[in-house]
């Protein structure tokens, strides 16, 4: 009787896993493609430009800085693969004023085409204790990381739909899926996108346009090393415990959960995990995604309780050595 269990439950996770291809999307070819990276004058966005650029798309590039633009611009070239490639760059704030960046989007769609490819890659990140974040701070990385990746998608969505072809991505972060130490403003402002993209995915999945989150690691960024000159010891503890990324492997990953429609894009096992523990309603891509999901759940609970108790023991005794340090300092 087990066997015959056995050999049935066999034969359907065999069955889900040859019909999943026929409920996926149709991967986007990026061979002509019109792809638009926000934030793509370093770090994550220029990665994702180059390998977007190495597979024959024409990229615009949008950020605020013109130089680093320009300077972006010169490194994607160089992967070219035909001379017809075209790097266009655009300096915009995309999170000051809807009607700038829907202008901006229409003059490089009049450039290069219309955009088959968003990608929502501006942002930033601040860290420190709750109390000690200056309250204007919650509001500046709201706009950016959130409405900052609003604004570019409005601009392009309408004519996505008229076209039923396209794909978004939002760049998120694994802070996106679990509140850490030290990121009370960066958190909810990563939180936002993923609900964002829940609900945009089912107004825009009848047009045959998908949604991508992405919830990259630590990665080796310029805005990583910016960070981290000011980032609390309990959260750089924390950080440490998953490691750094380089920009290009993060951005190899995303760009091809992206190209596949994949709803969601992890980046290692620590991400992969996180993942399956959060995934919740969240659209699946294949019925073999969502039967991974329900099989690695309990024991991703259980590894997670570990992590969670790690992390409340590294809080609590950079607690009690601060209130020594500060005993010692009074003994003085």
């Amino acid at each position: 009787m087990l066997l015959v269990v056995a050999a049935f439950i066999v034969a359907f996770v065999l069955l889900l896993y040859m019909i999943s291809p026929l409920i996926s999307p149709k991967p986007l070819k990026l061979n002509g493609a019109h792809v638009v990276v926000t934030g793509g004058s370093s770090g994550i966005g220029k990665g994702i430009a180059i390998e977007c650029y190495r597979q024959g798309a024409f990229i615009t590039l949008v950020a605020r800085d013109e130089e680093k633009l320009l300077r972006a611009k010169k490194e994607v070239e160089k992967y070219a693969i035909n001379d017809k490639q075209v790097v266009l760059c655009v300096s915009v704030d995309v999170s000051s004023d809807y009607t700038q960046v829907e202008n901006v989007i229409k003059q490089a769609q009049e450039k290069l085409g219309p955009v088959d490819m968003l990608i929502n890659c501006a942002g930033t990140a601040i860290s420190a204790k709750f109390e000690e974040m200056e309250v204007e701070r919650f509001k500046e990385l709201m706009e950016l990381n959130y409405l900052g990746s609003v604004y570019p998608t409005r601009a392009v969505i309408t004519t996505m739909k008229e076209r039923r072809m396209g794909r978004i991505m939002f760049v998120s972060s694994q802070a996106g899926q679990i509140g850490l130490f030290g990121y009370t403003a960066y958190s909810p402002s990563k939180f936002a996108l993923r609900g964002l993209a829940e609900a945009l995915q089912m107004e825009i999945k009848p047009y045959n346009i998908y949604v991508t989150v992405a919830f990259p690691p630590d990665t080796d960024t310029p805005l990583l090393a910016e960070e981290n000159k000011s980032k609390p010891l309990e959260t750089k503890l924390i950080s440490e415990t998953s490691g750094v990324w380089q920009p290009d492997q993060v951005a190899k990953i995303l760009v091809k959960d992206v190209v596949q429609g994949n709803f969601n894009s992890s980046v290692g096992p620590d991400g992969y995990m996180l993942s399956a523990l959060t995934c919740g309603m969240s659209p699946v891509t294949s019925i073999t995604e969502g039967l991974q999901q329900i099989v690695t759940m309990g024991l991703f609970r259980t590894i997670a309780l570990f992590y969670l108790g790690s992390f409340d023991s590294i809080v609590r005794r950079c607690m009690i050595q601060r209130e020594q340090s500060k005993a010692a300092d009074k003994r003085e």
